[in-house]
């Protein structure tokens, strides 16, 4: 009954599970996410769905995101059409549910827009009026989007545990810095 009454909306995206870690890819049409996907299924992480994503919310604080059962397995790929996932891969290569947990939004790369390089800022998705936290990725020729959205989940679960890299390495240049300046440069 619960499931039944929960809030829902559907999103345009690709729902992944990457080393247990719900990731939604969202971004422009034809930006790249199923191809991304892709790669990552190549890699042995989960498709839950491709293109159609259905969230629900339960409890406070979890979003479950599925596929609708018509394209479940389907990835559609622009130049090869549509593929079944679960019979080119296997059965391992497939979900039916995860628990969205990190967005990340492709982007066409602006060479105008100057984008993260520390990644101390903590953005957010909002979905279902949760806030799920989300990291944008300029996409451009030539980048290894794949490989960019592993690093991105496997550096988000590091941050889940406390091991926060980009704010270590600021703590620890204001700390050099603040000695230099009191003229107690260690090296």
């Amino acid at each position: 009954l619960e499931d039944r009454l929960a809030s829902r909306e559907v999103v345009h995206g690709v729902l992944m599970d990457v080393l247990g870690l719900g990731v939604l890819l969202i971004g422009e049409s034809g930006i790249g996410k199923s191809e991304c996907a892709l790669d990552l299924i190549g890699r042995g992480h989960r498709l839950v769905a491709d293109d159609t994503v259905e969230v629900r919310r339960r409890a406070e604080t979890v979003i479950i995101g599925t596929a609708p059962a018509a394209t479940r397995y389907v990835m559609e790929i622009r130049g090869l059409g549509l593929v079944n996932v679960r019979d080119l891969f296997g059965v391992a290569s497939t979900r039916t549910s995860k628990r969205v947990e990190f967005v990340v939004e492709l982007e066409r790369w602006d060479t105008a827009r100057n984008y993260d390089r520390l990644g101390l800022d903590e953005i957010h998705h909002e979905l279902l009026t949760l806030r799920v936290p989300k990291v944008t990725m300029p996409v451009a020729p030539g980048r290894t989007v794949a490989t960019l959205v592993e690093v991105a989940a496997r550096n988000h679960l590091l941050r889940a545990r406390g091991i926060h890299t980009a704010r270590d390495f600021v703590t620890a240049l204001d700390e050099r810095l603040a000695r230099l300046a009191g003229g107690l440069d260690d090296g």
